[in-house]
């Protein structure tokens, strides 16, 4: 059996463990949070170096992608530094194939992503491949990065304005402490109530509100009118926080196992452990053929009447 560990800046509350099978492949997947203590995830994670197949890191981006541009943020590459033998991995391999794919599945076999849906993101920069899936596929955008990150509001509304502007902070942005532009441990729990407030209309215009669950769980409002979500980590207890604010229906780009879906980098890890082979050789049709071979699905749940 092959053991996949996400160590995860979030909160330790939303830990899990699971035994799955994976095209005849037995894995054991589990999530360690750490409540946002830097310090603890870096020995954790010279811990599990070299005594599990594959890691995750969750609670952080490593690399963000801007079309073929690529941008390390700091935080991220010294934890990913603290492995020195085990492939470690962020998901944004992963983000950049699976998310794409769920987008053209929505849009071909749903009615959820109709031409013209008034799509929300929460912050895109850290998701530039569903950005570009939704645009591509007729949806009418609005990039909250500079809203929901530096409380500036401001909407972007086109992909060119977007790749112009995160090209012009990302160089910057990438050198700020992790913590100072992405809630972890506790304040993934906690919500921002004034801006809730001040930027509710961004929710309530909406028909899909998209991106990082926990953004979106951070601004949300109450008096939602039935929109859909479209993310990716959810939990029993997120499902129910949904519900009590209105939404209409989840999708999750990760399936569910045991319970609740696992982010975009436990299931890139579980994907490299399957795949054998040395970190640098794995490409993005790799990861497109076991997407097809698995026949991976998004998981839509319908949370209102």
């Amino acid at each position: 059996m092959k053991r996949v560990v996400s160590v995860s800046l979030g909160s330790s509350r939303r830990d899990h463990k699971v035994i799955i099978d994976l095209l005849g492949e037995k894995l054991d997947i589990s999530r360690v949070g750490v409540d946002g203590d830097f310090d603890r995830a870096l020995r954790l994670l010279g811990e599990l170096d070299g005594q599990v197949d594959a890691i995750g890191l969750g609670g952080i981006d490593v690399y963000l992608f801007v079309r073929q541009k690529r941008y390390a943020i700091q935080d991220g590459l010294k934890l990913m530094e603290a492995v020195k033998v085990t492939p470690v991995v962020d998901g944004s391999g992963l983000k950049n194939t699976l998310e794409r794919e769920v987008v053209k599945i929505l849009a071909r076999e749903t009615d959820l992503l109709k031409k013209g849906a008034r799509v929300m993101m929460v912050s895109s920069v850290d998701r530039f491949g569903m950005a570009e899936a939704l645009a591509e596929v007729g949806c009418d955008m609005t990039f909250g990065d500079l809203v929901f990150t530096a409380g500036i509001p401001y909407a972007i509304n086109t992909m060119e304005e977007l790749e112009e502007i995160a090209n012009k902070l990302l160089p910057e942005i990438t050198k700020m402490p992790f913590h100072l532009i992405y809630p972890t441990g506790k304040k993934q729990e906690s919500q921002d109530e004034a801006k809730v407030k001040k930027f509710a209309h961004y929710y309530h215009n909406a028909d899909i509100i998209a991106g990082d669950f926990h953004l979106i769980r951070r601004f949300m409002p109450a008096g939602m009118s039935g929109q859909t979500i479209f993310t990716n980590t959810t939990t029993s207890a997120d499902i129910a926080f949904l519900k009590e604010k209105g939404v209409g229906t989840l999708v999750t780009t990760t399936p569910e196992y045991g319970g609740r879906s696992f982010g975009t980098n436990v299931m890139e890890a579980a994907l490299v452990a399957i795949l054998n082979k040395e970190l640098g050789q794995v490409t993005e049709q790799d990861y497109l053929e076991l997407l097809r071979r698995l026949d991976f699905r998004p998981r839509i749940v319908k949370l209102g009447a």
